[in-house]
């Protein structure tokens, strides 16, 4: 090989590599110089941060693929899903209900114990708007346990466990409750309460967190606080139930929710509406209250053009977010999942975290970036 082949070769690897690293905006992002990465990333492990950064790439014909880039991804890591649990748990609220003839997102139902009629729909967009507890677990009662964890390996969307609701007095109880469906006043379907396996014990790596906790009686205990029971939703099989509802086309059809394509569009509209346009105080909660990646940090209106398709989390000192974000005016879109831990003082439950210092100030900054990135 001549000398003149050898420098051209040379040439080609160092512009292919530059080209690598330019594009690669997540590795770019996370070498920021702005205080609110840096802090995070000087101690990134103590953060316990995951990241997965998705590029939408579209063919001459609109077909969808993907290019992900992870940062310190490992669903062996554990950390609390928190309310992301509620985003299959809204899905296949809907994939039930499209298994029962006369029946639409409108459809009344009522739990055992509460004579109100409730509305999937209005539960729903509770479950996006302000990411309501009690909500979420009136939708899960309709499904149960059992359900939601068979229906996520169908899908390929494991590992996943749901062992607890988020709301009521015995949060683990495996008796899910009866459900009544209604047409025009009339029953037209009953769900008994049904006995759901009992929960073992996570064995992954993090279930055992901090150096103390505060018990129910708000009495100092010193030892690592136990998740090993709790709910188990790894980062990436987050952010593939994201992709599955944005883009189904992209996925066999086993690996698809079973959903109505009028159902699809209210479970986007869902996830995109603002609490002010969902009936709620919109100085209580503001644009940003449930859209930590871009405004998580501040309570500026969202701009119009800007629609973000998500749901968040936040428990136990744990931030997740899990987004799709679009900005038709700039021609813009990417998908987005994070999870950030902050705990300064390793005690849960004494209600001491530093999520307005450290997690949103990094989650909204990391989208942020990452947009004016994909703007350029």
């Amino acid at each position: 090989m001549s000398s003149i082949t050898k420098i051209f070769s040379l040439l080609i690897l160092v512009f292919i590599f530059s080209c690598s690293s330019y594009r690669n905006h997540l590795k770019n992002v996370l070498n920021s110089t702005n205080p609110k990465i840096k802090g995070v990333m000087d101690n990134a492990k103590q953060h316990e941060l995951q990241i997965i950064y998705t590029e939408i790439i579209r063919d001459k014909n609109g077909k969808v693929s993907f290019k992900d880039y992870t940062y310190n991804l490992n669903t062996t890591n554990y950390f609390y899903p928190a309310s992301t649990i509620k985003l299959p748990i809204a899905i296949l609220a809907l994939e039930k209900l499209n298994t029962i003839d006369n029946t639409s997102v409108n459809t009344e139902f009522s739990i055992e114990g509460n004579n109100e009629k409730l509305k999937f729909a209005d539960e729903i967009s509770k479950v996006f708007a302000v990411s309501d507890n009690v909500a979420s677990t009136n939708l899960f009662e309709f499904i149960g346990f059992d359900y939601i964890n068979q229906k996520m390996i169908e899908k390929g969307l494991s590992p996943f466990r749901m062992s607890h609701r988020l709301s009521g007095v015995d949060p683990r109880n495996p008796l899910v409750k009866s459900t009544t469906l209604f047409k025009e006043d009339q029953v037209l379907i009953e769900f008994p309460s049904k006995l759901n396996q009992e929960v073992t014990a996570l064995k992954l790596s993090g279930t055992h967190k901090g150096i103390g906790y505060l018990n129910g009686e708000g009495k100092m205990v010193n030892e690592s606080f136990d998740f090993s029971k709790r709910n188990y939703y790894p980062l990436q099989s987050l952010h593939s139930t994201l992709k599955r509802i944005v883009f189904p086309e992209a996925f066999k059809e086993e690996e698809r929710f079973k959903i109505t394509e009028n159902d699809r569009q209210f479970l986007l509209y869902s996830m995109q509406n603002l609490p002010k346009n969902a009936g709620y105080n919109s100085t209580e909660y503001y644009d940003g209250y449930c859209k930590f990646l871009m405004f998580g940090d501040t309570q500026e209106n969202i701009p119009p053009s800007i629609k973000i398709y998500n749901k968040v989390g936040n428990a136990y000192g744990t931030m997740i977010d899990c987004a799709y974000i679009v900005d038709a005016e700039n021609k813009i879109e990417f998908m987005l999942s994070a999870t950030i831990i902050a705990n300064n003082n390793g005690i849960f439950n004494d209600n001491v975290y530093e999520y307005d210092t450290v997690s949103l100030p990094f989650l909204a900054e990391l989208g942020r970036q990452l947009y004016e990135r994909n703007k350029r």
